[in-house]
Formats: C-alpha cells, structure tokens, sequence
C-alpha cells in the first residue's frame, strides 16, 4: 500500500515525535522512508542538496548558476555574501539532522534531502516529485492564537496534500 513514506523535519521535538511512526510504517510496508529537512529563507533562490543512503548516490543543485559562479569567486577571494553564508549553514545544519536520522536506521532504505525556500510548498512539492504515498509529521501542539499568528506547515500540508498525511502531536512535558 505505501511504498514511499515521506518524513519532514526541522529537528525539533515535535518532528522526533513522529520519527518513530515513520519508521514503524516503513517497516511494515517495506516502503523507502524519505526524510527531508526544508531551510526557510527569505533569498528567494530555491536550492537542494540531495543524497540516497542506499548505493550513496548525491546530486547538488543549489540555486544554479548565479551560486556556482559566486562559489568560485569565493574559494578565490575567501568572501561570500551573507544571504549564502547562512543559508550554507542553515543546508548544513539541516544536511547534519537528516544524516543523523539515517544512520539510526537501518531496517529499512533511507533517502534524504535538504531543500531551501517555503518548508509547506517544499514538502508538497517534494512528496509529488518523490512519488511519496504517505506523509507523517510531527506538530508543536500549539494552539490558539499562537497557531493563528504563527501558522502551521503541518495544517496547510494536512489540509492540501494530495496523499495521506500522519500527525503526531509532540507530548507535553
């Protein structure tokens, strides 16, 4: 029934809540578990940065020419601008969280990525492009007007998604 499980993460505690029940349902269908971290920005160049566990196959694409070009001239020059600077981190950071979370598994195949720009748009459109048959993600159980102000991927995904979305509520402490 599902043969490619799509797991977002930002690596907070909310998304580790729903780890397990991806992986508990990779496991039971014998299904790929993709695991994806989106880095927000306000930059406005999409990016990806993209590796498969299973055979290690990487592909990188982060925002195409115009970076290549400035990547050069910083290896060069030793200076880069401050949009790329942290966004390289913010990729970094979330290329560590992804990793981190496929080496802990290994009862089933693990493809990761790292995406730039709006997380909700990201997720959709990665699941669409990923073949995913299933969505499972954590929430930050906020509510009223902290849900109103700040919004929510997850909602927007659940409400959208053109597959089954899983919402695991991060317990309370």
């Amino acid at each position: 029934m599902y043969q490619q499980i799509l797991f977002p993460t930002d690596g907070s505690d909310g998304a580790d809540a729903a780890l397990d029940h991806a992986v508990d349902m990779a496991e039971q269908y014998d299904a790929t578990l993709h695991v994806l971290f989106v880095a927000e920005d306000d930059f406005g160049l999409p990016g990806v940065v993209e590796k498969e566990h299973e055979g290690v196959e990487r592909t990188e694409m982060v925002g195409g020419d115009e970076l290549a070009q400035e990547r050069e001239a910083a290896s060069k020059t030793g200076m880069t601008s401050k949009p790329h600077d942290v966004r390289g981190a913010v990729a970094e950071h979330g290329q560590q969280i992804v990793d981190s979370i496929a080496e802990d598994i290994d009862s089933v195949s693990v493809e990761t990525a790292v995406l730039s720009g709006d997380p909700y748009d990201r997720i959709l459109d990665y699941a669409d492009e990923s073949g995913a048959d299933a969505i499972v993600m954590g929430t930050h159980g906020r509510t009223g007007i902290d849900r109103y102000l700040l919004g929510s991927v997850t909602e927007k995904v659940v409400r959208t998604a053109d597959v089954p979305v899983l919402t695991v509520r991060m317990p309370e402490t």
